[in-house]
């Protein structure tokens, strides 16, 4: 066991955790007063009697995601008119005082406090929190590093500072803020959306891997992958199905209709190229296990973007009806539905932590290139955690000596050892730095956010939302052709193991 040095009070307490593949890590005890005023020990758990045991690493990650969650829902509340008119009682908006705003802009026009300014001032402060700790904590690989309390301590501290960026934000005049900060937004909103493509092509294409390798060895894996597949192209039938029974009608909404059967054809498309031979001579693991996900997730993404498009008004027997969504796709009015659309924003949130934390994981692990090198680990062994692999294929280190593996025996460390990181600080704050932007623009309908408010989004939607959402259908089905044909734009040496291969060489022996 690695041997660890602390400076403890006479009130603290330290013992280390049990080992995990030959990693270690030490939890402190320190005295609540300490965990809850701003001093730089870790705040590991303040109930370590009641609680299981936590380590800096996953508690400072769950402190930052209630942090985010908090003020995300902060920004759902100052943009919600019905939330505004209840608790303050204006219905034009919460307006700064006057004498404070002749005293810090020298104007009589204030900002409103409320709608879509708050959300765009509350997130530029959470942004900007983020964007600071992601410069701070480049390149560092060490726990004991004193730029890594910064990212595991002073929380009372940096909490002050959140709220103090976000009062600064909220001092900012209107035309001050909104024309730079909506583009800002804009490219940090889209730059998000493309690396949770990348992350779930990259979860689907190492889910694939591991367990093909399995089922390659043995037959319990491969009725694994048989019945998973069956699985996830049964959900993408199932949403299909409810897709076009309520949200198309037979008297009108053409562009549902046209776009669900363009994305079927997408599916069907991937589906038949993932097990095309040409494909799976370059790739032998290619399945239709990795095309199934990508196929529930265009699902979803076609579903996201019809529950944000504003409906659709006919004229049928002299009376304007409004279809194409599903509390309206009767003939009967009524206040339309907004479940769906709620149930979409809570799966689309739940996207947005796992990019956060994914997207960290892998920076650590892979290093800068992870966004590459994620798609070319090769696992040894199937495993029901195959999406966080525990190291990285060997290099050659500066003296020469390929790396060792971590589930291999080694030698008896020093005395003195580096702890190194379970995730890159510097990638989660910059990933949750791109996650409040996203927030923000999707919150405020995208390019259209004079206006916005929490209940059209649910109930009205908007043409920008539903667009943006249909472009990041087309992306991902875009980055999953590159990925299955990107081998033919060079000529990796096949596995002379492979049955394909071999039977592409008897065939080429035939000929001759």
């Amino acid at each position: 066991m690695v041997g660890a040095k602390a400076v403890t009070s006479p009130n603290t307490s330290l013992r280390l955790a049990p080992q995990r593949r030959g990693v270690n890590s030490v939890i402190v005890s320190p005295p609540f007063y300490q965990v809850s005023c701003c001093g730089s020990v870790p705040c590991t758990c303040c109930c370590p009697s009641r609680w299981p045991a936590l380590t800096e690493s996953p508690c400072s990650r769950l402190f930052y995601i209630l942090l985010h969650v908090g003020t995300s829902a902060v920004c759902c509340l100052l943009l919600s008119r019905t939330v505004v008119e209840r608790v303050w009682g204006k219905a034009h908006g919460i307006q700064m005082p006057s004498g404070l705003c002749t005293h810090l802009f020298g104007l009589s026009h204030c900002p409103v406090l409320s709608g879509s300014g708050a959300v765009y001032r509350v997130c530029a402060g959470t942004a900007t929190f983020h964007l600071l700790q992601a410069v701070l904590l480049i390149d560092l690989h060490s726990r004991t590093s004193l730029r890594a309390q910064l990212h595991n301590s002073f929380w009372l501290l940096k909490l002050l500072f959140l709220l103090g960026l976000c009062a600064v934000a909220f001092c900012i005049p209107d035309e001050h803020l909104f024309p730079a900060w909506h583009y800002i937004g804009i490219c940090g909103g889209f730059t998000f959306i493309l690396l949770q493509l990348v992350l779930i092509t990259a979860f689907a294409h190492s889910w694939n891997k591991n367990w093909q390798t399995g089922a390659a060895q043995d037959c319990r894996w491969f009725f694994a992958v048989l019945l998973t597949t069956l699985g996830f192209y049964s959900m993408a039938g199932a949403a299909a199905v409810l897709l076009f029974q309520h949200y198309t009608h037979p008297a009108g909404c053409l562009l549902n209709k046209m776009l669900l059967s363009l994305h079927l054809c997408f599916c069907g498309l991937l589906s038949f190229l993932s097990i095309a031979p040409c494909i799976r001579l370059k790739q032998p693991r290619s399945g239709l296990l990795q095309a199934s996900i990508i196929s529930c997730y265009i699902m979803y993404l076609t579903f996201s973007a019809l529950s944000s498009r504003p409906p659709e008004s006919v004229i049928l027997q002299g009376q304007n009806h409004t279809l194409c969504l599903p509390g309206l796709s009767k003939m009967e009015s009524h206040t339309p539905d907004t479940s769906l659309a709620m149930m979409s924003a809570g799966i689309m949130y739940a996207c947005v932590l796992f990019a956060c934390n994914e997207a960290s994981y892998l920076a650590e692990v892979f290093g800068p290139l992870w966004i590459v090198k994620v798609y070319s680990y090769e696992f040894q062994k199937p495993s029901l955690c195959f999406c966080c692999p525990k190291t990285v294929e060997p290099e050659e280190g500066p003296s020469g000596v390929a790396a060792r593996p971590a589930d291999q025996e080694t030698s008896p460390a020093p005395p003195v050892q580096v702890q190194q990181l379970s995730y890159s600080y510097s990638a989660f704050h910059f990933v949750f730095f791109l996650a409040s932007l996203y927030v923000m623009v999707t919150l405020t309908n995208w390019f259209s956010y004079e206006g916005a408010e929490l209940e059209k989004t649910f109930t009205t939607g908007s043409w920008a939302t539903f667009w943006v959402k249909v472009a990041s259908c087309w992306a991902c089905v875009l980055l999953y052709l590159g990925l299955l044909l990107a081998p033919f734009c060079w000529s990796p040496t096949p596995d002379p193991q492979h049955p394909i291969f071999r039977r592409h060489c008897h065939r080429v022996s035939i000929a001759k």
